[in-house]
């Protein structure tokens, strides 16, 4: 195995661990990233939204060649019940800029990409190599890593922890607990390919345009859970991600409510003739703030969803994970500029600048929002979506029943809901978790 010293080992190579190694390589640090899949990407098969501004801090000019699919110039935010979606649109030109600030990815190959820029600032880049332990000193201290690779120890001023949210190396080693089934979400997706021009009549879009969907309610079967499509140059991302407590409880299977989705009318005619080629389920993690673990100690420190960074109230999760693992190389860059050893005393200054950023400013504010609509998901994913479309229907539909009368339906339907469901208190702590 590797006899030399480096200054950090960075174990992962997603979103935040390239982030980190990068960082780190580009300012002269000695680097070493390891990844047990067959090269960076191999096990993420993800379709997701990159937030721009946040990758321009790592890489300004990161345009000019990632893998990137369609900026986004709309939004569309849907409650869904069985037959209908009542929605909400925001489109806008402002969005087609000369560096617009959201694109869609393939994570398979933009992680390739983001590895490949690793290697050139610098860093050493192992794949299909496994972590099995952190290796410690006599004062406990985190003083390297041990691999499944024949030949020992590696050793580094620090380690970072980038393994994503169920990584075993942190578990085991103590440093945090192992996700509540009620904190980390699934979501399963398949990749519907279309030809662009088709993608585009369908959505309304030009050239390199994209769109998004967003969707809650019935969909989800009582769940907590949103379901997602995302429009690729060539494809599209179809999915839905629900806690893995709910899907416990509830005996669901993952595919058959995937399946139902992409069978709901208001989603089928927009996948109508495609070819599927992936299906693929992907851990996110949803416990918010209050499941933030321990973020560093003496030798280490935690990043992105391995630190239960993720956003789940406004659908972020990669721009946390990109600023995570960009703070947490800062902070190490600044304890070796003050020649400082990497003890836990002086690398709480990550936690301290990671408090300073939007990242657990944004958490902090939302802090109890996943634990109401967790609480209530059948009030807020099932009945208020059936509510909402009873009362559109009847505002829309011209029948011969005077407007008095369904306006006396829809209200007694409201009532009988606030009575049963407690749709007033409901409300009133959705807007204080909201404030």
């Amino acid at each position: 195995m590797i006899k030399e010293k480096f200054d950090a080992i960075v174990v992962g190579a997603g979103m935040s661990g390239n982030a980190a190694a990068y960082t780190m390589a580009s300012h002269g640090l000695k680097v070493l990233q390891l990844e047990r899949g067959e090269y960076p990407g191999s096990k993420n098969v993800q379709g997701a939204i990159l937030y721009a501004n946040m990758l321009e801090k790592i890489i300004p000019d990161f345009r000019d060649d990632a893998p990137l699919e369609r900026h986004l110039v709309e939004q569309r935010l849907w409650v869904m019940d069985d037959t209908s979606h009542t929605g909400l649109h925001y489109r806008s030109d402002d969005f087609n800029e000369a560096k617009p600030n959201r694109y869609t990815i393939i994570r398979a190959q933009f992680d390739k990409w983001f590895s490949r820029k690793v290697r050139e600032a610098g860093a050493t880049v192992l794949c299909e190599t496994t972590v099995t332990e952190l290796v410690r000193d006599a004062k406990d201290k985190v003083v390297g890593v041990r691999t499944d690779r024949a030949g020992g120890e590696i050793f580094a001023d620090v380690v970072i922890l980038a393994e994503g949210v169920c990584g075993l190396l942190g578990t085991r080693a103590g440093l945090r607990e192992i996700p509540k089934p009620r904190s980390v979400a699934l979501a399963v997706k398949e990749m519907h390919f279309l030809p662009e021009e088709v993608i585009e009549q369908r959505f309304g879009l030009k050239a390199g345009e994209g769109c998004v969907v967003e969707a809650v309610g019935t969909i989800s079967r009582n769940m907590a859970g949103l379901g997602f499509l995302y429009t690729n140059k060539e494809s599209i991302s179809l999915g839905i991600g629900c806690l893995v407590s709910d899907f416990a409880a509830m005996m669901e299977s993952p595919y058959v409510v995937l399946d139902a989705l992409k069978n709901h009318p208001s989603i089928r005619p927009l996948i109508a003739g495609s070819e599927v080629k992936e299906y693929a389920a992907h851990l996110i993690p949803e416990g918010g703030y209050r499941a933030i673990p321990q973020l560093f100690g003496d030798g280490w420190v935690v990043v992105g969803d391995a630190a239960q960074l993720n956003n789940a109230v406004h659908r972020e999760g990669s721009n946390l994970a990109m600023t995570s693992g960009r703070i947490a190389a800062e902070a190490i860059m600044q304890v070796k500029t003050r020649k400082r050893p990497m003890t836990k005393q002086n690398l709480v200054l990550y936690k301290t600048m990671l408090e300073k950023s939007f990242v657990i400013k944004d958490l902090k504010k939302y802090k109890d929002m996943p634990a109401l609509l967790h609480t209530n998901s059948q009030n807020f994913f099932t009945t208020y979506p059936q509510l909402m479309s009873k009362a559109a229907q009847n505002f829309v539909r011209v029948d011969g029943i005077p407007k008095i009368d369904k306006e006396k339906a829809t209200t007694a339907a409201v009532i009988k809901a606030r009575s049963r469901l407690g749709l007033v208190s409901d409300l009133v702590r959705l807007a204080f978790a909201w404030r």
